[in-house]
Formats: C-alpha cells, sequence, structure tokens
C-alpha cells in the first residue's frame, strides 16, 4: 500500500534533503510539465503514425512563440488588467503561458534564492499551486458570472484560486516555520497509477468498458510489489463486471461495453 502511494517503505533510509539548485530545476521542469507532454504526445502520433495532434516542430514553435507573447502581458495579467488586449483574444498557448508557466517560473527563482525550514510542506504547497493554476488555465474558455447566474466555469475557478490560495499558505509555512524534511518516495506506485488512467482514457473508446476497465485495474496493481496477481484478476474481473451493470444500465450512461470491431 505505501509504494501504491509513492512513499517508500525502506525506513531504514534517512528523510532526505534536496539541494535548491535541484530544487528550482524541479519546479522549472513543472512550469514546462504541459509543453512538454504535449511535445511527447506530438511526437508519438508522429512515430505510430496516429491521427490528432501537432507537428512535433509546430509545438515547439508555438509554445516557445507563446512564452514570448506573453511577456508583454505579465504585469497587466498580475493586477487583473490586459489594457487594449481582451483575455479572449489571447491564444491557449499563450494563456497557459501567463496562467500556469510563468507563475511557476517566479516561485523556481525564489526557491535557488532561498532554504524553506520545512522542505515537506513548502514543496506540498507548491504542487497545490500548479494544480490550482492548471485548473484555473483549463477552465479559463468557459463561461463566467453574468451577474448573480453562475456560469459553467465559475465554480471549477472559484476553486481553482481556493487550492493556489491553500498552496501559497502552506508553502509560506514551510518557508518560515521549521518541519519536516522531504521523505524518501518511490516512483513505482504513482507511476502505474497515473499509467493506469492514462490507459483508461485511451482504451475506453475502442476497445470499450470491459476491456479498459479489466487493463486499467490490472496496470494499477502493478504498482506495488505486494501485489498478488490470483486474487488480483479475481477482483478485476468482479470490478469489470460491476462497473458494466452500474454505468450503461443503472446510471444510464451510454457507454460502449465491447471493442468497436466487435460492435460492427
Amino acid at each position: 500500500m505505501a509504494d501504491a502511494m509513492g512513499q517508500s517503505v525502506d525506513q531504514s533510509r534517512p528523510t532526505s534533503t534536496i539541494r535548491s539548485s535541484s530544487a528550482a530545476i524541479g519546479i522549472l521542469i513543472l512550469a514546462l510539465a504541459p509543453q512538454i507532454f504535449e511535445l511527447a504526445w506530438s511526437l508519438a502520433v508522429f512515430i505510430f503514425r496516429l491521427s490528432g495532434g501537432r507537428d512535433p516542430a509546430q509545438v515547439v514553435f508555438d509554445h516557445a512563440s507563446s512564452l514570448l507573447a506573453a511577456l508583454p502581458h505579465l504585469a497587466s495579467f498580475a493586477i487583473g488588467s490586459f489594457g487594449s488586449v481582451p483575455i479572449a483574444a489571447l491564444s491557449s498557448d499563450t494563456l497557459l503561458a501567463l496562467i500556469y508557466t510563468y507563475p511557476l517560473l517566479g516561485i523556481a527563482v525564489l526557491t535557488l534564492l532561498v532554504k524553506p525550514r520545512a522542505p515537506q510542506d513548502y514543496f506540498g504547497g507548491i504542487v497545490l499551486i500548479a494544480i490550482g493554476l492548471f485548473a484555473l488555465w483549463a477552465s479559463s474558455d468557459l463561461q463566467g458570472m453574468h451577474g448573480f447566474s453562475f456560469g459553467a466555469g465559475t465554480a471549477p475557478r472559484m476553486f481553482a484560486v481556493l487550492l493556489v490560495a491553500l498552496g501559497v499558505a502552506i508553502a509560506l509555512v514551510g518557508l518560515v516555520t521549521d518541519g519536516a524534511h522531504l521523505s524518501v518516495y518511490a516512483w513505482r506506485g504513482p507511476l502505474f497509477v497515473s499509467l493506469s488512467i492514462l490507459s483508461f482514457s485511451i482504451t475506453i473508446r475502442p476497445l470499450g468498458l470491459v476491456i479498459s476497465a479489466f487493463l486499467t485495474f490490472m496496470v494499477a496493481a502493478l504498482g506495488t510489489h505486494e501485489t498478488r496477481w490470483k486474487e488480483t484478476i479475481i477482483v478485476g474481473v468482479v470490478l469489470t463486471a460491476f462497473c458494466s451493470f452500474l454505468f450503461p444500465y443503472g446510471l444510464g450512461l451510454p457507454m460502449q461495453l465491447w471493442p468497436r470491431f466487435l460492435v460492427q
């Protein structure tokens, strides 16, 4: 269980400390994570001849141009005003740079200059900030408030702002008060749990709910060495059967159960 949550079960290893330069590089990678992910996806589309996505060279050019295009708007964005340029006129890539990338780049510079007294709280707060900022960008094209009427983007942005505020508070506590250092974490659990979610999102349409749900459970089970495969397969079959009845029949959701080539 500890492996699946990412925490190492090796209790003999001491808690780790991270140099400011290493931590700043980590936050820099986090700041560019959406751009890096899209580049990796575009490379996969190009290599495996899949449909959809932009050309890898175009992805690099578009995001580099957006980072430069966002620079003149940084000051006005910080005070919540774009002057003569409406926010709707900015591209999605430019908004990503303004809302997500540049704030985290600023935090990376701050991390390089200061040494948090409670690294676990500090970096935990930064992760919450990153999630909140990404949610703000993802909901930026949704309709907001109109008078007293809530739009589709009102609640997501509200919770995203609260999450950013909570992250800032936790990070500040980590800066000024003594606390725990970062614990040693294993990569296996978070990796395979993330891969299971990605697997479900990719396979649900072409393979249907039955196969994609079972594959998702099996991939997630790889996240710990404690997995007993006989019991895991039985539980996976039971949960898949339960989901196959719950979503299309119990909840009435129009979900395809079997692969397209079998249905057709």
